[in-house]
């Protein structure tokens, strides 16, 4: 479609809220005004479309927002977007709301929704919002930097009183299956041993004689980082404690870590973000996501992007480790290596 006919483009948040959804939000709404475009916000996602929760958006509309968490348009998990059905629905919605474009703020399965509106007809751009950092084709997602900030900080404020009671903590943190959430505040808050999905072996038994060791050698609380894919963190803290005899206690930081003021990286990223996906729409491009890659924000094909995969690095993995109190073991393993290489 060409530029010249984009007169009219929609903007809506799926799935998961993120801080700084609400800064992508007032980016799309005011470049495409900027750009003579009519802007519409779609209400609680593709549910929108299925009900035709539609508005004009002006630029008040998104006055005093960038500093808010949650997204103004309200978001919801849609099942009938599953369906051909509904797929079809929602098209029909903007053919007759006159939406030529669409900007899809959410993650993995929001995309998938706008590959299936792009393959009948529909302009769509989609932005990476979700706090797990689980999309393969972007270093950065909408949210994380502000839950991994918003977690590290609860995490300093259990480790005082586990300190304190010369506690093991097991700390719950989000990502559904991806470990990234979890790896970062691990390093961030000096976990001593960080559980993620893509890594553990379930073998609790590393576990236990880790705390050992370490309350051997002196080390009076033990920080653990559990990620949501693994769960279950208040049984396996009655395990640890009836074999270590030190008192263990289960934090699940939940939903909070969804909330909250976004951070400086949050609204100004997604800003950009939003204001690419119009810009794209304009230039006549569909089917595209945008992204953050090699220090360059880049779009993508979104076939190719829902293609892709994503790996949590075995790299930083050792890093945590190493910097772990269980640095002993990295340093004499690093030494033996250096004595076989000379």
């Amino acid at each position: 479609m060409a530029s010249s006919k984009i007169k009219t483009i929609g903007v809506l948040t799926s799935g998961g809220d993120a801080p700084g959804m609400n800064a992508a939000i007032r980016a799309v709404v005011r470049r495409g005004l900027s750009r003579g475009l009519k802007v519409k916000g779609i209400l609680k996602g593709y549910d929108g479309l299925m009900e035709e929760t539609i508005k004009d958006m002006r630029a008040a509309d998104v006055s005093d927002t960038i500093e808010r968490g949650g997204t103004v348009l309200y978001t919801a998990r849609c099942a009938e977007m599953r369906t051909e059905e509904g797929v079809l629905k929602a098209v029909e919605t903007c053919r007759k709301h006159g939406i030529e474009g669409l900007v899809v703020i959410g993650g993995d399965g929001s995309f998938r929704g706008a590959e299936k509106l792009a393959n009948h007809g529909v302009n769509v751009v989609g932005l990476p919002g979700t706090i797990d950092l689980d999309i393969a084709c972007t270093e950065y997602t909408i949210g994380f930097d502000t839950a991994v900030n918003t977690a590290m900080e609860a995490i300093d404020k259990v480790r005082d009183t586990s300190a304190s009671h010369e506690r093991c903590s097991i700390i719950e943190v989000m990502g559904r299956n991806a470990g990234y959430l979890a790896l970062w505040c691990g390093i961030a808050n000096g976990a001593e041993d960080i559980l993620l999905p893509e890594k553990y072996d379930y073998d609790e038994q590393k576990i236990i004689d880790n705390i050992i060791e370490n309350r051997r050698r002196g080390k009076a609380h033990h920080i653990i980082i559990n990620a949501e894919g693994i769960g279950h963190s208040a049984s396996m803290a009655r395990r640890i404690e009836a074999a270590t005899g030190i008192e263990t206690r289960a934090t699940i930081l939940g939903h909070m870590q969804r909330g909250g003021s976004p951070t400086a990286k949050d609204r100004v990223y997604a800003s950009i973000m939003g204001c690419m996906a119009v810009d794209l729409l304009m230039e006549g491009k569909t089917k595209r996501v945008v992204g953050y890659r090699h220090g360059a924000f880049q779009d993508f094909d979104i076939n190719e992007a829902l293609a892709m995969t994503k790996e949590i690095s075995d790299y930083e993995v050792e890093i945590a480790a190493s910097l772990s109190h269980n640095y002993n073991k990295y340093d004499q393993m690093n030494m033996s290596e250096l004595i076989t290489e000379e």
